[in-house]
């Protein structure tokens, strides 16, 4: 028996092992260690790191669970482990893995029932294979996973982005709270485990799933522990303005969008309290004597968001510092002026940079340079 087993069998059982093996270690480190190791600044979503947890155990259950198949000899015994095996993602990996994705975006609770509820036809379809130990069902069950599959990829592009827009009228610094860009890699990854599971094969195949896997879990590991947890109040929901106040905006706006302006000078631009880290609309509300929703609705009204309207003052508080430096001839540091201007990631600051200026930090300090 052990004379038969290959070289490419032996390398494929080694990277399963490695895929449960890490898939555990990752739930373990979830579940019993409090700090963060990735980020220690980052205080990631209890929530998230939850159901990842539970999302590595699955996936560290489902890898033992098929690897009794390899020394099985009867085709049907090894086809009813494969369909248990089924089974059991349909009721587990997948659904978690949604939920997962789901929990990221913290603008609002969603609710997550529909996803167990979604998957209910594919558990009986599942459950009528093993019944009669028979592939039959596979084809239907297929084609309903790739209609979730599809529908789940728009509606979370339609999420995501309106995530996005939340995230940009509420808070002034975005660093490890965006999140598209994970979605992006993580539905790669997906999807490639889709072709797998569509009925592709081949040991060069296999391979690519089981490294994939690690990577899935490596990366799901580091973006959950350096996505910052936000804890928003009904009130920076868009829908939860108190009824009337949206009439009472239209009604005297120009008169309050006076008041909101003036005070944004007197208790924002004089006192530099956009150079504070991680202000959020609220705090910056509360600061002026007005609430979160006619602030917000004074920036919709001028065609702009909250973070742009940091930003705005951020950079240009870059600018004079550095005119400063210029007239004084000291030394100009990009970093130190960054951070000066209330940026704690100065990758974040060059991005804001080059949206608002047009041009990188260095293009921008060259044709700036004063003449000596």
């Amino acid at each position: 028996m052990l004379g038969q087993i290959t070289l490419d069998q032996i390398l494929l059982f080694m990277l399963y092992g490695a895929g449960a093996i890490t898939a555990l270690i990752a739930c373990v480190y979830l579940v019993v260690r409090r700090g963060n190791a990735f980020a220690p600044d980052v205080t990631p979503p209890l929530r998230l790191r939850r159901w990842t947890a539970a999302f590595f155990a699955v996936l560290a259950v489902g890898h033992f669970w098929y690897l009794p198949a390899a020394a099985f000899t009867s085709d049907d015994a090894i086809k009813l482990c494969m369909l248990i095996g089924g089974l059991l993602d349909t009721m587990t990996v997948l659904p978690i893995a949604a939920v997962v994705m789901l929990c990221m975006l913290q603008d609002r609770r969603r609710p997550l029932w529909p996803v167990f509820l979604l998957m209910m036809p594919l558990m009986a379809a599942m459950v009528w294979g093993i019944v009669h130990c028979s592939y039959d069902h596979m084809p239907a069950a297929r084609i309903y996973m790739l209609i979730l599959c599809i529908g789940f990829i728009i509606y979370m592009v339609h999420e995501v982005r309106r995530y996005g827009h939340w995230l940009r009228d509420n808070y002034a610094d975005l660093e490890h709270k965006e999140v598209w860009q994970s979605f992006v890699v993580l539905t790669v990854i997906l999807l490639i485990f889709g072709f797998y599971v569509s009925g592709f094969s081949g040991m060069a195949y296999e391979y690519i799933i089981q490294v994939c896997g690690i990577v899935l879990i490596c990366f799901l590991l580091w973006r959950v522990e350096t996505l910052s947890s936000l804890t928003p109040d009904a009130s920076l929901t868009p829908d939860s303005s108190p009824k009337g106040e949206g009439d009472m905006v239209g009604e005297g706006g120009d008169y309050l969008d006076a008041i909101i302006a003036a005070a944004l000078t007197e208790h924002c631009v004089d006192t530099q309290l956009y150079l504070q880290h991680d202000l959020t609309v609220s705090q910056l509300a509360q600061s002026i004597g007005t609430n979160r929703f006619y602030l917000s609705q004074y920036f919709s009204n001028h065609g702009t968001t909250y973070n742009d309207y940091i930003n705005t003052l951020r950079i240009n508080h870059f600018v004079a510092l550095c005119q400063e430096a210029a007239d004084a001839r000291r030394i100009i540091s990009a970093q130190q002026f960054a951070s000066n201007s209330g940026y704690r990631s100065y990758s974040t600051f060059s991005l804001a940079f080059k949206q608002r200026m047009g041009q990188s930090v260095t293009e921008w300090l060259r044709t700036n340079r004063p003449s000596d």
